[in-house]
């Protein structure tokens, strides 16, 4: 079954909800990250990226920057930024980005289950990452960003997620690059939570790394506390649960800094022998199976066989390992996308004109463009206890960070 806790929430007063609220840490540069606090306090980048509140060029895993993060989190509770609720409560969050809209539940889900892999994965973590997210946990005492978790659609939660947006919401309001995000506070949660205990299994959509590091830190507080008994608020993380139904998967794209030493036809030449190439192509591939290159100024199409796509293995049949396994590893010597400097990756809501600039800025390589993964397809993946291939699932809308944080 699926846990799923009410929590005593930390969260901004509805007059400073669009101030507060932010952009998830991993999906802006420290850069970034500066230029959309700048001029706003209450911003939650100044605890999930601190950062931008020290000297540029500073260390990112040094102690100043952990310690920061912290004292942000201090200051936006004493400034009465952030408050806290005075009784534990589930909530319903809705996010719209255009004509796109998905519905989750908010709230605290089992460090336990996410060990014996009832909360399933689909992607392999870096040591490095999980050793930077659980340093920052471990610091706050907090889980300033839910994790992004799915599960297969279930009508009794469908039901009582609408009647819960039936109330007045607590937040409604617009963020700067168009997401709509309203919440609503569910009191009384005993059956939104017990609907989920029905739920054989859930998946981590987004946020492998801080799933990760939410079982990491539980392991160093409860190393720390000789009274544990499991009943302590580090025995669970923060989530939002979507029903896989509602989810939209952007393509995961690919820029290759050079040719591997061949000039752009003979690179050609070499693709013509394992795909079709088709010239003056679209820069978006219209199905499985479908790529477009960027190369020497013009976008082509390329198409993989049949039989690459019919194979039964559910992680060799995928876009992107076919992409690997007749590009990029025989043709292009890029064995380990997951190593390699020769490699680069663009999340489809950047578009392909982002593409095309770092090939041109460059001079050289070329840019893939791909189909975007299907949600059935990440489920069969999961339920096969495999993982998928690097970089291959671009989330949208995010969620923002800030909204609701859980402190233990």
């Amino acid at each position: 079954m699926a846990v799923l806790r009410p929590l005593v929430a930390l969260r901004p007063p509805s007059e400073h909800v669009a101030r507060v609220a932010s952009v998830p840490y991993d999906v802006v540069d420290t850069a970034e990250a500066r230029a959309l606090a700048e001029g706003n306090p209450m911003s939650f980048l100044h605890v999930v990226r601190p950062e931008v509140d020290l000297p540029e060029g500073t260390d990112l895993y040094s102690d100043a920057v952990y310690e920061q993060g912290l004292k942000g989190l201090v200051k936006l509770q004493a400034d009465g930024a952030l408050v806290r609720d005075d009784s534990p409560a589930l909530y319903v969050y809705r996010q719209i980005m255009g004509d796109h809209s998905q519905v989750g539940v908010v709230g605290c889900c089992s460090v336990d289950e996410y060990d014996q892999d009832l909360i399933k994965k689909h992607e392999k973590t870096r040591p490095d990452k999980e050793d930077d997210r659980t340093r920052h946990l471990v610091t706050m005492r907090a889980h300033p960003g839910p994790v992004f978790l799915t599960y297969r659609a279930d009508d009794r939660i469908d039901a009582l997620v609408t009647a819960a947006m039936a109330d007045p919401p607590l937040y409604d309001f617009v963020a700067d690059d168009g997401v709509g995000h309203t919440v609503w506070r569910v009191d009384g949660a005993d059956d939104l939570a017990g609907a989920f205990e029905a739920v054989p299994c859930t998946y981590v959509a987004d946020g492998h790394h801080r799933t990760a590091s939410a079982s990491r830190a539980r392991a160093a507080m409860r190393d720390q506390n000789q009274e544990h008994d499991g009943g302590e608020a580090y025995n669970r993380f923060l989530a939002v649960l979507f029903p896989a139904n509602q989810l939209q998967i952007l393509a995961y794209n690919r820029v290759v800094h050079d040719l591997n030493g061949r000039r752009p036809e003979a690179f050609l030449d070499a693709l013509r022998a394992v795909m079709e190439v088709t010239e003056d192509a679209s820069p978006t591939p219209s199905s499985r199976g479908g790529f477009s290159l960027y190369l020497d100024g013009r976008w082509y199409g390329l198409t993989a066989p049949s039989s690459a796509l019919e194979q039964d293995d559910p992680v060799a049949s995928l876009d992107a390992a076919i992409l690997q396994t007749l590009v990029l590893d025989p043709l292009l010597g890029i064995v380990d996308q997951r190593t390699s400097d020769r490699i680069s990756f663009v999340g489809g809501i950047r578009g392909t004109d982002e593409l095309q600039e770092r090939v041109e800025s460059r001079g050289d390589g070329c840019a893939f463009s791909l189909y975007p993964l299907g949600v059935d397809q990440l489920l069969v993946v999961a339920d096969d206890d495999r993982v998928l291939p690097p970089k291959s699932t671009w989330f949208e809308p995010k969620l923002r960070s800030g909204l609701i944080v859980h402190t233990f």
